[in-house]
């Protein structure tokens, strides 16, 4: 590994030798420096991922992380990843070589992460990031341990209560979306489908079959650095079609009439993630109701349905969840009302049987 001065620029070059990926040694140069020393210091760098060790630096090892993880992960769950590590971790861990980590140093960060004023929620989103990339290292280059285990987690999961609106709290709150014709329907299907804003988002008028009622989802619509990219639904069993009750699809065919000339291609409700933010903050402002995020909206169809008698089955089929279990913890929460009645219920039976 060389560097030295370019006689045509005046800039600095190195050349370098590697291994590739079929397991030839390779002979290469790379031009343009300012110094020797950023010279020196990239080819370190190209070399540590080329042959990686654990003295190389954190930040180097994440860039080989997220070059796998972007062929195997939605873009907006890496999106999602990089705002996390790159804004709360990084900074704390990018210089230190990965193997000189340890687990006081992890505890060390998440002590300080605890005393931000962050939600359970998005404490334990942190851990399990930091927790993955050592996961990463463990499993597929072999470093002897992941210092996050031992260390332990913060944060929950899920919020101790889960926010939600009963029908009562929806008719008041939609109300006050009467005179705008998008906000109305936008959350009329939110409420009544419990699909996910970014499949709301993505829908085009093809989507919805007002024959047979129903609705397909087929994609997501996200917002990644400035631009609205089409993906597909979050899980796999997001892929689905929900049947639509006869009012809203009346409800749905009216604002279709009132657009002109409507195509199939065309979105149903051509507007963002952040109108949709500013007008719930809105309604719960001009109804009175309990201040919920767009999300919660999933939650509150979920409490209907149960409140109707389905079941935690046929309810993680409709909204597309790729594990059941998801779908009785939401349960759990938005029905507490449900482990009460049981006891009640095993009453009146042994009263009826004495």
């Amino acid at each position: 590994m060389k560097a030295e001065k370019d006689p045509k620029t005046g800039k600095w070059l190195i050349q370098y030798r590697y291994t590739d990926w079929q397991g030839k040694r390779r002979k290469s140069m790379k031009r343009g420096f300012a110094t020797k020393r950023e010279a020196e210091e990239w080819a370190r760098e190209f070399l540590s991922k080329k042959s990686p060790d654990f003295n190389m630096k954190f930040k180097n090892f994440v860039d080989l992380y997220f070059e796998d993880m972007e062929t195997r992960l939605r873009a907006s769950t890496v999106t999602r990843k990089h705002y996390l590590i790159d804004l709360k971790i990084l900074p704390y861990f990018g210089e230190k070589p990965i193997n000189e980590i340890s687990v006081s140093d992890i505890r060390t960060w998440q002590n300080m992460m605890l005393k931000g004023d962050y939600s359970q929620t998005y404490l334990r989103a942190m851990n399990n990031e930091i927790k993955a990339i050592f996961n990463y290292a463990v499993k597929y280059y072999d470093l002897p341990h992941n210092p996050c285990v031992k260390a332990g987690t913060i944060g929950r999961h899920n919020a101790d209560e889960m926010e939600f609106w009963t029908k009562d709290e929806f008719d008041q709150f939609i109300e006050t979306m009467m005179k705008k014709r998008q906000s109305y329907l936008a959350f009329m299907i939110l409420f009544w489908t419990g699909m996910r804003l970014g499949e709301l988002l993505a829908l085009t008028i093809g989507d919805i079959d007002m024959e047979s009622r129903e609705i397909s989802i087929t994609k997501s619509l996200q917002r990644m650095k400035g631009v609205d990219v089409v993906t597909e639904p979050k899980t796999r069993r997001g892929i689905r079609t929900i049947s639509v009750p006869k009012f809203l699809i009346a409800d749905i065919q009216d604002y279709i009439n009132s657009l002109y000339k409507p195509e199939k291609t065309d979105r149903l409700l051509p507007i963002t993630k952040y109108f949709l933010e500013h007008e719930i903050k809105r309604g719960i402002k001009e109804s009175g109701v309990k201040d919920i995020h767009i999300h919660c909206l999933r939650h509150s169809n979920c409490a209907l349905l149960a409140s109707l008698g389905f079941t935690p089955v046929e309810i993680a089929e409709r909204l597309g969840h790729e594990k059941v279990e998801t779908t009785l913890n939401i349960y759990s929460h938005v029905m507490p009302e449900k482990r009460n009645g049981v006891a009640d219920r095993l009453d009146r039976l042994y009263e009826e049987g004495m």
